[in-house]
């Protein structure tokens, strides 16, 4: 078992629609139109995105070595954070799944907002789930509400968050695999060679005559 099943600490914590992302203050200074002073004031900004290529890279790099679909990886950071690495929500779960201070310690994670790590750690426990509960659903309303509360209703919690969240994960990943399905080619026809038509032959019948006046035949090719 996990330790942060022992410990019972929440796990992860998803708002759905997604969480508002940490936002940053940049001091500026204007002349006021009235007045003409000098006025300062802080300028609020969303942190720059990381880059898609990157997250790709990395989500595929954690679902290859924990055996996850990719697709369902990013249905699930996408409904967590909107791919924002620097989202906080107003649980105070953070990063790009969201995970919650103390559990991501428990992780091993030394930094939440760090792409790498937050994806690692994320996908490493949904993994853990997978294989508990051998059911997506569970796994993602576990992953929602924590392990306690699946064990208590033997069920997806009827906790309208977490219902929400499953519904939404499972409706992105269902879209994304028919998307995926519908970009790989058909397999391509392997050309066969039509037979041949060959002209049977037979061997040739001879007759002949011994010495002795008996007829007798032969086969010549």
């Amino acid at each position: 078992m996990l330790p942060f099943l022992q410990l019972g600490l929440p796990m992860f914590a998803a708002d759905v629609p997604a969480p508002e992302p940490a936002r940053h203050g940049t001091l500026v200074v204007r002349a006021d139109p009235r007045t003409g002073k000098l006025v300062r004031a802080v300028k609020m900004s969303s942190p720059p995105a990381a880059p898609a290529a990157a997250l790709n890279e990395l989500v595929e790099q954690s679902a290859r070595a924990h055996e996850v679909d990719p697709l369902l990886v990013h249905s699930m950071i996408k409904v967590e954070s909107n791919y924002n690495p620097h989202a906080v929500s107003s649980k105070g779960a953070e990063g790009l799944m969201q995970l919650m201070p103390p559990t991501a310690r428990l992780l091993g994670v030394a930094n939440s907002f760090d792409p790498r790590e937050n994806i690692e750690a994320g996908v490493k426990y949904f993994k853990y789930l997978q294989d508990l509960y051998k059911d997506d659903r569970l796994a993602l309303a576990a992953y929602n509400a924590g392990p306690g509360a699946v064990q208590k209703y033997k069920w997806i919690p009827p906790f309208k968050e977490t219902e929400n969240y499953v519904y939404q994960v499972g409706k992105r990943y269902g879209e994304a695999r028919r998307a995926a399905a519908a970009k790989t080619p058909a397999p391509a026809k392997t050309a066969t060679a039509e037979p041949v038509a060959t002209e049977e032959t037979h061997p040739k019948l001879e007759l002949f005559v011994d010495a002795n006046g008996r007829l007798h035949l032969k086969t010549t090719q």
